[in-house]
C-alpha cells in the first residue's frame, strides 16, 4: 500500500539530487555520484513503509540512480514533465527551483499515483539509448543535406564540396551500424523478437519503425487504440469555449516516435492495402498532405496496439 509518507520527489540534474520525502516534509540535497546514490538509499531504508521514488525525464542524467534503486528493491518511476510543469501551474507555482521542483514531483505522484514508468529491461535499455542516438544522427544528417543545399547556391570550393560529402558518408555510416545494432538487441530478448516480428508483418512498418515502437512505446498492447493515438499525439486536441469551435491540432506526446510515425505512414499510404484506399480517400476529399499523412500515422499505431495485444500478425480479412 503506497501511501502519501512513503513518498519521495527527486529532481536529478548532471551534479546532484534534491529531494523531498512527504513523510515530515523532509529535504535533502546529494551529488548524483555513487556516494549520494548510497546515501539516499540509506535514508530510504530508514522509512518503515513501502517507499515510492520519482523522478522527471532529464536527458539520461537519472538512468544510474535508477537503475540501482530498482535493484535494492525500491520502487521508482519515471514521470513526465509536462504533467509535472502543468501540475505545477494548478497549484499557481509558477517559481521554478531544483528544490520546489522535488517537492511538485512528490506531491504530484500523491496526487496521481498511478502515473509514470517503471525501469524497462536491460536490453530495452539499450535498445532506447541506440534509437536516441540514431534520432540525433538523423537530425545532424538533415541539417547537413539543408547546409549543402544552400552552400550549392553559392559558389563554394571543390575542397568544401568534398569535406560536406565525407561528413554525410560518416553520418550514414554510423546510422547503418545503429540500425545493426539495433536488429541484434532485438534479436537477444525473445519478447522483443516476437514483438518485432509482429510489427515487421504490418505493411509500412519496417526495421527502423518496429525498433522506435518497442523502445518509445512498451506500453503498446495494453493500451486502447484513443490511448495509443494519444500517446503518440497523433490524435487531434479540441480547443472549444461556447459557442467557439477551434480547429484540431495535434501536441504533446513522444515526439521522437512520432517522427518516425510520420515516415511509416509514407510508406502504409503507398503499399499498404487497406490504408492505401483512406489516403486516397483523403486526398480526393482535397485534405492537406500533412493531415492525410497524420490520419494515417493514426490509424497505423492503432493497427499497430491492436496485432500487439492479440499476438496475431498482419492479415487482409476476406471479404464476405
Amino acid at each position: 500500500m503506497i501511501t502519501e509518507a512513503s513518498l519521495i520527489g527527486i529532481d536529478v540534474s548532471r551534479d546532484r539530487l534534491d529531494g523531498f520525502c512527504l513523510l515530515g516534509q523532509r529535504r535533502f540535497r546529494h551529488p548524483n555520484t555513487a556516494e549520494g546514490h548510497n546515501a539516499l538509499i540509506a535514508i530510504v531504508r530508514q522509512i518503515p513503509d513501502q517507499v515510492r521514488v520519482g523522478f522527471e525525464a532529464t536527458g539520461g542524467h537519472g538512468w544510474v540512480l535508477w537503475t540501482e534503486l530498482v535493484a535494492t528493491g525500491i520502487v521508482a518511476v519515471q514521470l513526465s514533465p509536462a504533467q509535472i510543469k502543468a501540475f505545477a501551474s494548478s497549484r499557481g507555482t509558477r517559481a521554478k527551483t531544483d528544490r520546489i521542483d522535488a517537492e511538485l514531483i512528490a506531491r504530484f505522484m500523491a496526487f496521481r499515483p498511478e502515473a509514470g514508468r517503471e525501469l524497462p529491461g536491460k536490453n530495452l535499455r539499450i535498445l532506447r539509448t541506440l534509437t536516441t542516438r540514431r534520432g540525433q544522427l538523423v537530425d545532424m544528417r538533415k541539417r547537413l543535406k539543408a547546409q549543402i543545399g544552400a552552400r550549392k547556391k553559392q559558389s563554394v570550393s571543390a575542397d568544401v564540396e568534398g569535406m560536406d560529402d565525407d561528413l554525410q558518408d560518416v553520418l550514414d555510416a554510423q546510422i547503418s551500424v545503429i540500425e545493426r545494432r539495433n536488429e541484434n538487441v532485438i534479436a537477444q530478448t525473445e519478447p522483443l523478437a516476437a514483438k518485432a516480428n509482429l510489427l515487421r508483418s504490418i505493411p509500412g512498418i519496417g526495421p527502423v519503425s518496429a525498433a522506435m515502437l518497442i523502445a518509445e512505446l512498451p506500453e503498446l498492447g495494453r493500451m486502447t487504440s484513443g490511448e495509443a493515438a494519444a500517446i503518440t499525439s497523433l490524435a487531434p486536441v479540441a480547443h472549444d469555449s461556447g459557442a467557439m469551435r477551434s480547429r484540431r491540432m495535434i501536441a504533446g506526446g513522444r515526439r521522437s516516435l512520432r517522427h518516425v510515425l510520420f515516415q511509416a505512414a509514407l510508406a502504409a499510404a503507398c503499399h499498404n492495402p487497406v490504408l492505401k484506399p483512406v489516403a486516397k480517400r483523403l486526398k480526393e476529399r482535397g485534405k492537406p498532405h500533412k493531415l492525410v499523412i497524420i490520419a494515417i500515422a493514426r490509424r497505423l499505431v492503432t493497427i499497430a496496439n491492436a496485432i500487439i495485444k492479440t499476438g496475431k500478425p498482419w492479415q487482409i480479412q476476406p471479404r464476405e
